[in-house]
């Protein structure tokens, strides 16, 4: 990938960059080389949708190939003049006439037949043939009265003749035809007109050929290829041949109404696109009513039942920068629900010395304020463990402090871990700071080597020892985890309907409920919001879990499993999140390229995801809709342009590799790697998705004046054939059954109409936000999300200093209790 964004931007010499305003930074240059080279890539995929959307007609069927055409029997053809199969306006034959001083036709004759009056003169410019000596009759054979009398009969059965035969080259080479009259194989089954077909020409009046002395032969031939194609018949003989082409003389009616390979081409390109598209679009909708219909309930059966159903479960809430009213209502929430006290875990970790702008004490402070310490344990000291950082910072310090949270009644046990970082960074900005990975690695790490009892540090240990004496068991009995933000409030029944779906399916390894906006009406920022968190849940996430692939289960509200029964085994387990896979592979230090940090510095929750997925493809991510929790969203753009850049990025870089996993379920078209790949370019062609959008729109309108115009008679089918009927269809069935789903599942009209707010916001979610995205893919900062007093906007993946692996000692847990 390094290699291919510096050969897409070979280009970008120093002088380049320079007007970009990019520094000399090696690192800062080859994250801006790759965000160019990313930016090409989508643009390039643009271009693709460009060409199938408004350039793939053109090219292969251009308007040469799609002249307006009329059937042979429509009434607009009464307003021209027909000559050789085509149509011509009354007015532009006459003013052709007047030019060379034939004389003109009068209105009567219109919608006649004028081939008659023409002739093939090769090798003359004289308008009537100098006098007839150069015509070419094909009918001088077969003709019994070769006078070259050259006139035309009114449907009114007034006659007119300019007096001669005009030469044809005069009509073929001066005008051009409006278009061309239409004969369809329908009609011509029906057997309603003698006519017959010859070379994709249409013969007509083929019964009435008493002026011409055919043989007997050629009269049977004529009979028997009557309402059919008789090419072949008439490629047999010499004769056959010039009898048609005689015939082509003054009975071409018309052409067979056909297409040519091209139009061929680009609408069966486009019909299979659409039919892929709307199959998605459909079959999404379709399994999302089945699984929230009939799949969803039994996910959660026994959900209130105790015994076994009850595993323990630690609740982790990963705190940075938030308030203490965010902060206590997140663990009132948890600690509040209808599962047992006894058989959960507050785990809340500060993510360093933090103040949160507004903030009057540290985030830390506000948190180990919340809950009554134990006495029995001692003063929290620093312990030291293995950060994720490149250098020096890989050496981290934290406090544990173990009490119990109480809340109405309620005593949970819980743990503070405040990562305070090393002296070395006492009087730095943020302390202890490694980002919110670290604090999920910090959980995982310790979970892994506790089932697999291996060398730990001396956090560690610290934290076994403090909650064997909280909870009366060891670390190795906690089977799930849940993780939550702590700005999340977690309804009482939620925690219990997670649970019974991972005690009812062993296989699942991960779940999410459904995350509704608690702020829906403070702002038209908030409004907007509030139909796309539904129908992602309701629809994507609906659709995903019926196959068992949920692609991302949000960071604000999620629970995996630590360890799964092994079939057939009840006392053995297999380490699932504590996989030293997993755990290997999200604990990634050096996080050098564009695409490592967009997946480990802004979409780590997503990324989890994405490593699950990859490393126990036959297991289940799974939504469950009864599991409800409610977050504060962004009540101003400048805060959701910043969030949806992370997720929008981060969405892009975990679908990039997503794709790649070919173990997914499903084979080919029917696979979730195809949907993750369609959902991976459609994610890319947003912005330019809208902008066809519009153009379709406009070119509908388009069209639909002009059919009232041209063909008052048929408007709908002048719009069906000439208008992006098609793509306007798949439109409305994309932004449409949303809708639909909305009413099947929630039966709130409300959402309907909030719906109806999503579509004006349309613009900013399919344009501004992924524009605006694109072209920060290498701003890795949180941006205008989470301020902080101090905050220079740096991220962790710089390097500092040196890091000495002896400074975090590790002993196994016999070791440490020797001591």
């Amino acid at each position: 990938w390094t290699l291919i964004s510096k050969i897409l931007t070979f280009w970008a010499i120093p002088p380049v960059r320079a007007c970009f305003g990019v520094g000399k930074n090696k690192d800062i240059v080859q994250a801006w080389r790759e965000k160019i080279s990313l930016c090409i890539i989508i643009f390039c995929c643009w271009l693709l949708m460009a060409f199938f959307t408004i350039g793939i007609q053109p090219l292969f069927c251009p308007d040469e190939s799609q002249k307006t055409s009329y059937e042979h029997d429509s009434s607009e053809l009464q307003k021209y003049l027909h000559y050789n199969g085509q149509y011509y306006s009354l007015n532009s034959v006459n003013n052709l006439f007047k030019k060379y001083d034939i004389k003109e036709i009068s209105n009567d004759f219109g919608g006649s037949d004028i081939t008659p009056l023409f002739r093939e003169c090769p090798g003359s410019e004289s308008v009537d043939c100098n006098g007839g000596k150069n015509i070419v009759d094909p009918c001088k054979n077969y003709i019994k009265d070769n006078n070259n009398n050259c006139e035309i009969v009114s449907l009114n059965n007034k006659k007119f003749s300019p007096g001669y035969c005009i030469n044809n080259n005069l009509i073929k080479n001066q005008l051009k035809a409006d278009g061309k009259i239409t004969y369809q194989w329908q009609y011509l089954e029906k057997k309603i007109k003698p006519v017959t077909v010859y070379n994709g020409i249409v013969l007509k009046d083929i019964d009435e050929v008493s002026k011409y002395s055919f043989s007997e032969d050629a009269l049977t031939l004529l009979r028997d290829t009557m309402y059919m194609d008789g090419t072949r018949y008439f490629e047999r003989k010499k004769e056959y041949r010039e009898i048609a082409q005689c015939l082509m003389q003054s009975r071409t009616g018309g052409y067979v109404g056909k297409e040519t390979v091209g139009c061929m081409f680009s609408k069966i390109i486009t019909m299979v696109m659409t039919i892929a598209i709307l199959g998605v679009v459909l079959t999404r909708f379709v399994m999302a009513i089945i699984f929230s219909w009939f799949v969803s309930s039994k996910l959660v059966q026994g959900h209130g039942r105790g015994g076994p159903r009850e595993l323990y479960t630690i609740c982790l809430v990963t705190a940075y920068s938030e308030g203490e009213e965010g902060i206590r209502c997140t663990l009132n929430s948890l600690a509040t629900t209808t599962y047992p006290d006894k058989k959960q875990l507050l785990f809340v970790i500060a993510d360093g010395i933090i103040v949160g702008s507004g903030n009057d004490r540290s985030t830390p402070d506000i948190c180990v304020a919340m809950i009554i310490e134990d006495p029995k344990l001692g003063k929290a000291e620093p312990k030291s463990y293995f950060a994720i950082a490149d250098g020096a910072k890989q050496h981290n310090m934290a406090r544990v402090h173990a009490g119990y949270y109480i809340v109405d009644g309620h005593r949970v046990p819980a743990i503070v871990v405040v990562k305070c970082g090393t002296p070395a960074e006492a009087s730095a900005a943020k302390p202890g700071n490694r980002g919110k990975r670290d604090s999920q690695l910090l959980l995982m790490n310790f979970l892994s080597r506790v089932t697999f009892d291996d060398r730990m540090t001396p956090l560690d240990y610290d934290l076994f020892k403090k909650i064997q004496h909280l909870c009366g068991v060891t670390p190795d009995k906690f089977e799930i985890v849940l993780m939550v933000d702590a700005d999340t409030k977690v309804l009482p029944t939620s925690l219990s309907y997670l649970i019974a779906a991972m005690v009812n399916d062993p296989l699942i390894m991960g779940v999410c409920g459904e995350t509704r906006i608690a702020n829906k009406t403070t702002s038209w920022v908030t409004w907007i919001q509030v139909f796309e968190y539904y129908i992602s849940h309701h629809l994507g996430k609906c659709f995903e879990s019926l196959f068992g692939g949920v692609t991302c289960l949000p960071g604000c509200f999620c629970m995996y499993r630590i360890k799964a029964p092994k079939p057939g085994s009840p006392n053995t387990y297999v380490p699932v999140l504590a996989n030293p896979d997993i755990v290997e592979d999200y604990s990634e230090n050096i996080v050098d390229t564009l695409h490592k940090k967009n997946l480990l510095l802004l979409g780590e929750d997503r990324f989890l995801t994405t490593l699950m997925l990859r490393t126990f493809p036959k297991r289940k991510m799974i939504f469950v809709p009864q599991a409800l929790c409610k977050t504060i969203v962004p009540d101003e753009f400048k805060v959701l342009l910043s969030q949806r850049r992370r997720w929008i990025n981060s969405t892009v870089h975990n679908l990039m590799e997503l794709v790649l996993v070919r173990d997914l379920c499903g084979t080919f078209c029917f696979s979730m790697q195809f949907v993750v790949g369609m959902e991976l370019f459609g994610t890319a062609v947003l912005p330019a998705a809208i902008v066809f959008t519009v153009y379709l729109l406009v070119d509908l309108v388009l069209v639909i004046m002009k059919a009232q115009k041209e063909s008052q008679n048929e408007p709908l089918k002048y719009v069906w054939e000439h208008g992006p009927v098609m793509p306007i269809i798949m439109l409305f069935c994309v932004l449409g059954l949303p809708g639909v789903l909305v009413m099947l599942t929630s039966q709130k009209i409300i959402y309907v109409l909030w719906m109806f707010v999503y579509l004006f916001g349309l613009p900013v979610w399919n344009f501004i936000l992924p524009v605006y995205a694109y072209w920060h893919f290498d701003d890795f900062s949180w941006g205008e999300t989470r301020k902080v007093q101090g905050d220079n906007g740096d991220d962790h993946s710089k390097k500092e200093g040196v890091f000495n692996a002896s400074s975090v000692p590790l002993k196994r847990w016999h070791e440490y209790e020797k001591e």
